[in-house]
């Protein structure tokens, strides 16, 4: 009986590859093994940076909020914990946006909470 092997379906798997690896230099984009193993590290480095973009995002508005916190007198640490004390519930990222765009809401916030 003849070997059975399935061409079809390997070939629309390399297919895949080859389509996610669109865009990039030299070998990696149309060589199957060089462009599996570029995909393969695409893909991990997207998964650990839908995490780690979080985490930027976060430090990012800790920044602003101190910044403008620092203008009104009040340091970051100091002003979150005044923030906890009156019950007021912003999170970071509007705070963040309100110290950026919109200074004179940020700062009838932080006057609230003095």
């Amino acid at each position: 009986m003849p070997r059975s092997v399935n061409s079809v379906a390997k070939r629309a798997r390399r297919k895949k590859v080859i389509k996610q690896a669109k865009g990039y230099f030299g070998r990696r984009k149309n060589v199957w093994t060089v462009a599996k193993n570029a995909v393969d590290k695409a893909m991990q480095y997207s998964y650990r940076d839908r995490r780690n973009k979080k985490r930027t995002f976060r430090a990012l508005w800790i920044t602003r909020i101190n910044a403008g916190a620092r203008e009104h007198g009040l340091s970051y640490s100091q002003f979150m914990g005044k923030l906890r004390a009156n019950d007021i519930e912003l999170n970071r990222k509007v705070l963040a946006d309100l110290a950026m765009n919109n200074p004179e809401a940020f700062k009838a916030v932080v006057e609230k909470v003095k």
